[in-house]
């Protein structure tokens, strides 16, 4: 007879969220309980990248996409996906060294790789969602998409660039290395995770 199995929640899972193509890497290191669904996966990221979710997203894992789901009254089908509110971490098949793609924002297509660093089990003495590491700041929304980011910095950077001054007036104060764990953290005691 084998050991029983571990409860969703015991099971966290360790991940190295990084957006693809970006140099420096802009990434960040996750822990996240089994118990959590791609929604709520969806919300973490959103809050340790300070994205400010006014885009849409998808999950691609195994050769399945999965979305939020349209409400029936609209009539709208999300290009035969599965619902990310109904998939669970830990029902994912998600073992050390695996990873899966997280896009968000189809216009500017903003593409983070998820791998699975660890699966470990809960430390009572610690909240879930937890970021214990990162680098650089994520980017601002609706800038173009990685082009526009690295367009944006260097315009930022040349008080001669011409659009210097649009990007100053938007942007105001800028630093793209700019990670703080701890303002991470306190976004993300604001989640929380399904069948919690």
């Amino acid at each position: 007879m084998g050991k029983p199995k571990a409860k969703p929640e015991d099971v966290i899972y360790r991940l190295r969220i990084s957006i693809v193509g970006s140099e420096p890497e802009i990434w960040r290191r996750v822990d996240v309980p089994g118990q959590a669904t791609l929604s709520d996966l969806h919300g973490i990221i959103q809050r340790t990248m300070n994205w400010e979710n006014y885009h849409l997203h998808q999950f691609e894992i195994h050769d399945e996409l999965y979305m939020p789901q349209a409400p029936v009254e609209l009539n709208l089908e999300m290009a035969e996906s599965a619902d990310e509110t109904e998939a669970c971490l830990i029902d994912l098949d998600l073992a050390a060294g695996s990873s899966f793609e997280y896009v968000y924002d189809f216009g500017d297509w903003w593409v983070h790789e998820i791998r699975v660093e660890e699966v470990l089990e809960r430390d009572p003495q610690h909240r879930y969602p937890v970021c214990h590491d990162g680098e650089m700041a994520g980017p601002p929304e609706d800038v173009g998409g990685l082009w526009g980011y690295y367009e944006m910095l260097e315009a930022l950077e040349d008080p001669e660039h011409p659009e210097h001054e649009m990007y100053t007036d938007w942007i105001e104060e800028w630093d793209p290395e700019d990670f703080d764990a701890e303002a991470v953290n306190k976004r993300l005691m604001r989640i929380k995770l399904a069948g919690a």
